[in-house]
């Protein structure tokens, strides 16, 4: 079944354009990457796809309602971690999912989610103390505290040290376990290529591929999705 229908998006910040008639469909149960380079426009489709911008033009059905017009009533039925996400540094993590929690008409138990994601012995911690990859759990714990049937994970692991980031791929992997649909927006190919079902790459507010990885990478004849990127792009992510 598909949960995210984009159809030519379109979305400007004054002369820059962003997103230029994006159309992606996302199917349930799956890990849904968008891929690309700093500002393809990945961010700004997902922004629009949970509500948070109002596109310019095209359309956008997420669980068949549209973000402009029921964001009330996606919002209680999506998740979020967003790219410049954070916390004040003196709120503790227990505090944090109990208030996230209030935010919903039928939440998870906080209290459960503190030991699904190995944050019960964190429960008292201050925002601030918590290393990189217990801030990315508690994100991830947030993010699912209202029962998402969707999830939106925006550059989950930039800035993470390598231990860390697979620590986190683990934690995506789980959630697509549990039913959870997750769209994954990253820059990073190796962790596409390791995590997401199909993935869309986005280059200057365009898809220009979108597949698995594996026929990614054999329809370019490439070694790596990094490798396939290039192919399709002429550039490099670095």
């Amino acid at each position: 079944m598909t949960v995210i229908e984009i159809e030519s998006l379109t979305k400007s910040y004054q002369a820059n354009r962003a997103v230029h008639g994006l159309s992606l469909r996302v199917e349930q149960g799956e890990i849904f990457g968008i891929a690309g380079p700093n500002g393809a426009g990945k961010t700004t489709v997902v922004e629009c796809a949970s509500g948070l911008r109002r596109p310019d033009g095209g359309t956008v059905r997420v669980l068949g309602l549209d973000p402009r017009t029921q964001r009330r009533e996606l919002l209680q039925r999506i998740g979020a971690q967003l790219q410049e996400a954070a916390l004040p540094d003196a709120l503790r993590v227990g505090e944090a999912l109990r208030m996230y929690a209030a935010l919903y008409d039928r939440p998870a138990d906080w209290r459960v989610l503190l030991d699904d994601w190995g944050l019960a012995d964190k429960k008292r911690a201050s925002f601030g103390s918590l290393s990189g990859g217990w801030k990315q759990r508690l994100f991830i714990a947030l993010a699912l505290v209202g029962n998402p049937e969707v999830v939106f994970l925006d550059e989950l692991t930039t800035g993470l040290d390598p231990i860390a980031r697979r620590t986190t791929w683990g934690l995506i992997r789980e959630l697509r376990d549990r039913g959870v649909t997750v769209v994954l927006v990253t820059h990073f190919m190796d962790e596409a290529e390791a995590l997401c079902d199909r993935i869309a790459i986005v280059d200057h507010g365009r898809v220009i591929a979108e597949d698995t990885p594996a026929a990614l990478i054999a329809k370019q004849h490439s070694d790596s999705l990094e490798d396939a990127f290039f192919a399709l792009t002429g550039r490099t992510l670095s």
